[in-house]
């Protein structure tokens, strides 16, 4: 019967670990695999290659009917969007919290709306599907200088919101939401997209001392078991 009791101990630890589907270069994966790892939470990395249509794949879709990265399954909870994820992960593991206390009513706002720029008006702007589509349709010659004219705009936005609200981090000196959702997309614009740091001199410091952090350095691109050395 201890046999027995073991085994179904084991069973349903595995039926409750955290699933990530992931892509490596997938901004939006990034921000996952930080909030994951800035609570200590254990995953199994599922890498879905975005190159080769397996967001497509029928088995993906009955997990997000949208056809992108990230998901993440929790037992029976299967979640598609990072922001929604991000909440569920802050909510339902509130050690570590990801947000100032709600005592902090109007630094809680300035996260929600940095990680908003980034989220609403900067990456569906960048993100795989609109370049093939500028690609094809005018010239693959355009798709560099639309990335670099939506990440500026945002970023000239998130200089003017962060310029009186930083410390060591965006809004403040603890890690929070608005990091979490930073860190990606200064990674792809000064490391994939050619944005010069100098031109943003508050985000340029934030993304030095992001790379001070092991749960920043862990998320990274690079890092992940999917990485490839081309695009």
């Amino acid at each position: 019967m201890a046999g027995a009791g073991a085994s179904a101990s084991v069973g349903k630890e595995e039926d409750t670990k955290l699933k990530l589907y992931s892509y490596w270069r997938s901004s939006c994966s990034h921000r996952v695999r930080i909030a994951l790892n800035l609570k200590g939470l254990p995953y199994d990395y599922k890498p879905v290659n975005l190159l080769k249509g397996e967001h497509s794949n029928p088995d993906f879709l009955l997990l997000n009917p949208v056809g992108c990265v990230p998901v993440l399954v929790h037992g029976s909870v299967v979640l598609f969007d990072s922001f929604a994820i991000i909440m569920y992960l802050e909510d339902n593991f509130p050690h570590i919290p990801l947000l100032p206390p709600h005592t902090h009513i109007h630094l809680r706002a300035i996260n929600f709306q940095a990680a908003a720029i980034v989220s609403s008006t900067i990456q569906p702007l960048q993100n795989l599907s609109l370049l093939n589509y500028i690609g094809e349709t005018i010239s693959p010659d355009e798709k560099l200088p639309w990335v670099q004219s939506v990440i500026r705009r945002g970023f000239r936005a998130l200089e003017k919101l962060l310029k009186d609200q930083t410390g060591r981090y965006a809004t403040g000196d603890e890690v929070f939401l608005a990091d979490i959702f930073l860190a990606p997309q200064l990674h792809a614009a000064f490391k994939r997209f050619n944005i010069p740091m100098n031109e943003f001199p508050t985000l340029s410091r934030l993304y030095d001392t992001y790379n001070e952090i092991p749960a920043f350095q862990e998320a990274l691109p690079e890092n992940q078991p999917d990485a490839q050395c081309t695009s």
